[in-house]
């Protein structure tokens, strides 16, 4: 099939061309050329798995959206360093899946650095910005529903009997009919505030469940069925969740996912959050994002600045001499950097009074992470995909600053054009004037 070359169809002042010879491509390639084995079938090529990892968390695409983009656009074709138009799509989208696990965090903080130099390279941002920075965390919510003792106990009880059954065990009863019944019936009570119904609805529940529980145990251990790992973790998680009381410490929140951790960020919309801690750190002059970094397991945010002040060193190269926190940060026992946290008075220059007025502009950087990015919501899995979806929500983030810069690069260097003409003019204007005003003088 006669095919027509990309640099004859694509404009060559759009921004994303122009943005795809501005970023290092040689460099990532060499990144990621260490997790890859030089026997075997050649892997795909490197730019075009990451630059469609760029698009992505550009335009907040899933994995097979962004291939069908990929097929529509020949400047996203361009970006990711085709040569000819394709008309399929080049890969499966579960190949996006391996990639991910494979370069793992360290690869994906190579794409953050790689839009940080490009940032460099265009002057986005100047060298100096990088040695103030403002740091702050939110949370990033994990894609599960939200947690009931009710739907936590239907749904443990449910994979019990699949395991069962998938062995051939015989349980002297799954309680199909009975728990179909009591479960909707818990959530109304709820709802109704009749809480005594509710909670001996819950410990029927909670009892049949530990009955599968039991008999699947017992069934197992006397007939020595191997299970395999996931029905041993699924047996174990369910063990946890029947133990587990109201002030209990590592809740499980969900089968599927259980290092969600409960957060309360003290918002009056939603009260508790489920997922991870995340610490976003941009610079104060520019708010370009120079650092993310997951955090599971809740911690306190002044014991997480200095291992994100130390990314901010791995990616850019530069230990910021200040940062700019607020209250959450006190006690953070920082010592490589000045530390200026919101409401301190002693102590601070002048241009500390005035970059501490900019602390805030990380706050609408985090809400286009989530709004325009996908940080509002992970769904990736496990602890390396909150890690992953932190760092490449950051990598969407910066690219959109440095496409919008882009686009409008020609409108600023016209308009500076035309205010030097017209300075100019008025200049010559007004030197004519003196001129003509000390003739009539004489």
């Amino acid at each position: 099939m006669f095919s027509f070359r990309q640099i004859d169809i694509v404009n060559e002042v759009h921004e994303l061309v122009r943005l795809s010879k501005v970023i290092e491509w040689e460099s990532l390639d060499a990144a990621v050329a260490s997790q890859f084995s030089a026997a075997g079938a050649p892997a795909l090529l490197s730019r075009l798995v990451l630059g469609l990892m760029y698009l992505q968390h550009l335009h907040k695409l899933s994995d097979q959206a962004v291939l069908y983009r990929f097929v529509e656009s020949p400047y996203y074709q361009y970006f990711c360093g085709c040569e000819f138009f394709e008309h399929t799509v080049p890969f499966h989208p579960t190949s996006l899946i391996k990639w991910r696990k494979r370069i793992g965090e360290a690869g994906c903080e190579e794409l953050l650095a790689a839009t940080i130099d490009a940032a460099l390279k265009l002057k986005v941002i100047q060298p100096s910005s990088l040695k103030r920075v403002v740091v702050d965390s939110t949370v990033q919510e994990k894609n599960i529903t939200h947690p009931t003792d009710s739907k936590l106990y239907e749904k443990g009880r449910r994979q019990l009997v699949v395991i069962a059954r998938r062995h051939g065990i015989v349980l002297r009863q799954t309680y199909d009919k009975l728990c179909r019944e009591i479960t909707p019936k818990i959530g109304r009570y709820a709802h109704a505030r009749q809480f005594k119904h509710m909670r001996r609805d819950l410990k029927k529940l909670k009892g049949c469940t530990g009955r599968v529980y039991r008999d699947l145990n017992r069934q197992v251990e006397a007939k020595g069925i191997q299970l395999s790992e996931k029905e041993r973790d699924i047996l174990s998680l369910v063990g946890r969740l029947l133990k587990q009381e109201l002030r209990s410490k590592n809740k499980i929140y969900s089968l599927h996912e259980p290092l969600v951790d409960c957060i309360s960020k003290g918002k009056a919309h939603k009260r508790y959050e489920f997922g991870c801690k995340v610490s976003i750190a941009t610079t104060a002059k520019e708010a370009f994002i120079v650092g993310a970094r997951s955090y599971n397991g809740a911690p306190y945010d002044g014991h997480t600045l200095e291992d994100q002040l130390n990314q901010v060193f791995a990616l850019t190269n530069t230990q910021p001499d200040s940062c700019y926190v607020d209250r959450g940060y006190r006690g953070h026992g920082v010592e490589t950097t000045r530390v200026v946290i919101a409401g301190q008075r002693r102590g601070l220059t002048r241009l500390d009074k005035r970059l501490l007025k900019r602390r805030n502009s990380v706050e609408p950087v985090i809400g286009h992470l989530k709004a325009e990015g996908k940080l509002d919501r992970c769904f990736l899995k496990g602890t390396q995909g909150d890690a992953l979806n932190a760092l490449l929500s950051a990598c969407g983030q910066n690219l959109r600053r440095l496409l919008r810069w882009l686009y409008f690069a020609p409108k600023k260097v016209l308009d500076i054009f035309l205010a030097e003409v017209i300075r100019r003019m008025l200049v010559a204007v007004s030197e004519q004037s003196i001129e003509y005003r000390s003739a009539l003088s004489i």
